[in-house]
């Protein structure tokens, strides 16, 4: 009789590992900004993933220096090389964020089984446009000027690097967080790499239907409450 309850008990053991979520980090900010979210998915057994962009977290590059896209997104996509072939990630992308998942589904399809957005750019091909621009670059300028900027390439060029001003962080990124989150962004905050985020531009992949799109699954997160990215183009 033992030994029947256990075969029975080994039966009823699940065979599939809980899914392994890949997180990355909006604009200015870092792997560290999921800190809550990522202990919470450890302690009810999910796999969790973390990654510090070029420029961003503890990533020792300036944001000045970075000019394209791919090298702003080099540690995802240095990630996901590393993956098994077999293997698959769901992508969380937040803010900016939502531009290395796009990137990503492009170069590592059978590696993504889902790719999520929460308050995201979800631009299919990136910034290819004018009207892209408008639709995945926040527009802030209602609030007057609200950006350091950098310029690594010289003055007389286009900014390299943003970063929204301290006194105007509380009432555009934290106006619902605790003021110790706040706390801990000022802290964390670094200068994002404008020129390489507002270049980012994804080729269509030969013999795939536009009209269908890629075959990963998305799914996007909308906050209403958010003051930076109010708006969104869907793919």
């Amino acid at each position: 009789m033992a030994e029947e309850n256990q075969e029975a008990t080994l039966e009823l053991k699940p065979t599939r590992k809980p899914p392994h979520f890949v997180l990355i980090h909006g604009m200015s900010l870092g792997s560290w900004c999921w800190y809550k979210i990522k202990c919470l998915m450890e302690v009810s057994g999910y796999t969790v993933t973390c990654i510090d962009l070029k420029s961003c977290g503890i990533d020792p590059s300036s944001a000045d220096t970075l000019t394209s896209f791919d090298q702003y997104n080099q540690p995802l996509i240095d990630f996901l090389s590393s993956l098994p072939e077999q293997a698959q990630v769901i992508l969380v992308g937040h803010s900016a964020g939502g531009l290395s998942l796009t990137s990503s589904i492009q170069r590592f399809r059978k590696k993504i089984c889902l790719a999520v957005y929460i308050a995201a750019t979800m631009l299919q091909f990136g910034f290819q446009t004018n009207e892209d621009l408008k639709d995945g670059v926040p527009d802030l300028s209602e609030h007057g000027d609200v950006y350091e900027l950098g310029f690594g390439l010289g003055s007389e060029n286009p900014p390299t690097s943003a970063l929204i001003k301290p006194e105007f962080r509380r009432e555009l990124l934290y106006q619902m967080s605790p003021q110790q989150e706040c706390a801990l962004a000022a802290l964390m905050m670094r200068p994002a790499p404008l020129l390489a985020l507002t270049t980012a531009k994804m080729e269509e992949e030969k013999g795939v239907d536009r009209r269908t799109g890629i075959d990963v699954d998305r799914c996007g997160a909308f906050v209403f409450a958010d003051r930076t990215f109010q708006t969104c183009r869907i793919f």
